[in-house]
């Protein structure tokens, strides 16, 4: 087989493949039998059938496509290999001769997205700045406060609502007079604004047993985005009442004795935080004075089949606000990609066994699911690809934080290595923040095989 690649942009390439008849010989001896199989001809058992005879049933034509359309992934496989290609998106094909006649060649290109070639920035060395470590009261009485509010209990009120109140609430939904979802006795809390848009400023002022009607967006489903006429009803207020902050409380919510000692360790809990802060920061200038000093060409058509894909999920494909948002996005996301697959191949990094599981491990407390059932899940979507790719990009990212010179707003240099006790280390793998690399829907980093053109009879 002969396979040549022509440069069409940075980052589409044009495969030219020449298939000798002896290579694609075997895919013929495969189909006249899957034929052979299907077909009852008199005076021959099926299966049986000679290949001259299943030729002169079906045709010629019939048997040779069924052949190309099986041998095209592989032949497009060898032709990856050979020229050292890295495709993405999906590949187009067009058969340009088509082996009618004994001893002609298959012939047949393919213009494919790839990933771009490109050329890292020295960052060996590279001095970052993150802030000062500074802890204050205000931090360790936020800590305290997170505690308190662990072991608060909720009490009834008899007043309008405010905002960090408790409701119980009954909410319904309709779109164009339907009914689309109902739910009764919900408790939310005002203010965190984690269900519907437009919640929070129609419950303020409400009272127990009112109802109000508002407008909102629907955030799931078949019908994400579509605005919905909703109606809520307040069953019940009440507030959070904290606990002193006592010999008694630490006895009850730490293993301390006294309320001193309590604070004392949140304190070190607040500059932990404070530490990690500068590790995240550390983290997100590195991967900026990458991608600020790094040429990264996109392929056009893997950014509009994301956009596509996105917003037709959202029911948004007409929302041009909101289309500008998810090209920004997909361009970033798309960037970063290919800036840290570039690092990892430049790190020469390699993804282990356990780093594997352990990242699955982790995704799928995320989803809440089962770390068995989650693997079977990506296995089954073939996403397991998708995933060591992105360990890689992650462990990329942590060799190249390594290498930088991390210093604060005074210059005095910080040890990464303080920021993470060794006992809650992963590994190699770098877990400072989950938003350092994110995949695209269309997971730009699996290869896919070219789907084949109907082979007409009538082509040759």
């Amino acid at each position: 087989m002969k396979s040549a690649v022509e440069n069409l942009s940075p980052t589409r390439v044009k495969l030219t493949v020449e298939v000798p008849s002896e290579e694609l010989q075997p895919h013929v001896d495969a189909a006249l039998k899957s034929i052979g199989s299907q077909i009852q001809v008199p005076g021959f058992r099926q299966g049986k059938v000679p290949a001259r005879i299943i030729e002169q049933r079906v045709g010629k034509g019939a048997v040779i496509q069924e052949a190309v359309n099986e041998a095209l992934p592989e032949f497009f496989g060898k032709a990856v290999d050979e020229t050292g290609v890295s495709p993405i998106g999906q590949p187009e094909v067009d058969i340009t001769e088509v082996p009618m006649a004994d001893g002609e060649e298959l012939k047949f290109t393919v213009e494919v997205d790839v990933r771009p070639e490109i050329t890292l920035p020295d960052y060996d060395g590279i001095e970052i700045q993150v802030d000062n470590l500074e802890v204050t009261d205000a931090d360790v009485e936020a800590k305290l406060t997170e505690l308190r509010e662990r072991f608060g209990t909720l009490v009834g009120v008899d007043r309008a609502v405010e905002s960090g109140d408790f409701v119980s609430i009954d909410l319904k939904a309709d779109l164009d007079g339907e009914p689309v979802d109902a739910v009764e006795g919900v408790s939310y809390e005002v203010g965190s604004g984690n269900m519907l848009e437009g919640l929070d400023d129609a419950l303020v002022g409400m009272s127990q047993g009112e109802t109000k009607d508002f407008q909102a967006p629907l955030a799931g489903g078949d019908q994400a985005g579509q605005t919905a006429d909703c109606t809520v009803t307040v069953q019940s207020v009440k507030v959070r009442e904290l606990p002193e902050v006592d010999d008694d409380f630490a006895q009850m919510a730490s293993e301390f004795d006294t309320a001193d000692e309590l604070r004392a360790d949140l304190a070190k809990q607040a500059e932990q935080a404070k530490k990690f802060e500068q590790g995240i920061q550390a983290r997100d200038k590195v991967l900026d004075h990458l991608l600020d000093n790094t040429e990264i060409p996109l392929p056009e058509s893997i950014i509009e089949a994301e956009i596509h894909q996105h917003l037709e999920q959202e029911g948004r494909l007409e929302d041009d606000e909101h289309r500008a948002e998810v090209d920004e996005s997909t361009r970033k996301t798309l960037t970063t990609q290919f800036l840290l697959d570039s690092l990892a191949e430049a790190e020469q990094v390699e993804v282990g066994q356990n780093e594997l599981i352990e990242y699955l491990v982790m995704q799928s407390q995320q989803y809440g699911m089962d770390p068995n059932q989650f693997a079977q899940l990506l296995d089954q979507q073939g996403q397991v690809q998708g995933m060591i790719a992105e360990v890689a990009r992650r462990k990329a990212l942590a060799a190249a934080l390594d290498k930088a010179k991390i210093v604060d707003a005074d210059g005095n240099a910080i040890d990464l290595d303080d920021i993470v006790p060794e006992s809650e280390r992963p590994g190699d793998v770098e877990e400072l923040d989950d938003d350092a690399v994110e995949t695209t829907e269309s997971e730009a980093e699996t290869t896919e095989a070219p789907e084949a053109e109907t082979v007409e009879a009538d082509k040759a």
